[in-house]
């Protein structure tokens, strides 16, 4: 069975999501960024950096940047 990537968190900045990256990596979760070069081009809000995870390590993902559910997209 594979596990697909969803969404954990959005960031309208490239550095505060390649932050919230580097959380991840420490605590042994792979996670990929997904729009961060466009982000870094076109400085516009409406330009934003995904974070992603597999879906079976969202939970734990989540708990370890303090997001909330319902944050989740």
């Amino acid at each position: 069975m594979t596990d697909k990537l969803i969404t954990i968190a959005t960031f309208t900045d490239s550095i505060q999501a390649s932050l919230a990256k580097q959380q991840l990596d420490n605590a042994g979760i792979k996670s990929l960024l997904a729009g961060e070069n466009a982000a870094n081009i076109y400085t516009i809000p409406a330009v934003a950096t995904l974070l992603q995870v597999l879906e079976s390590q969202a939970k734990k993902a989540m708990e370890i940047l303090n997001l909330d559910e319902k944050q989740e997209q």
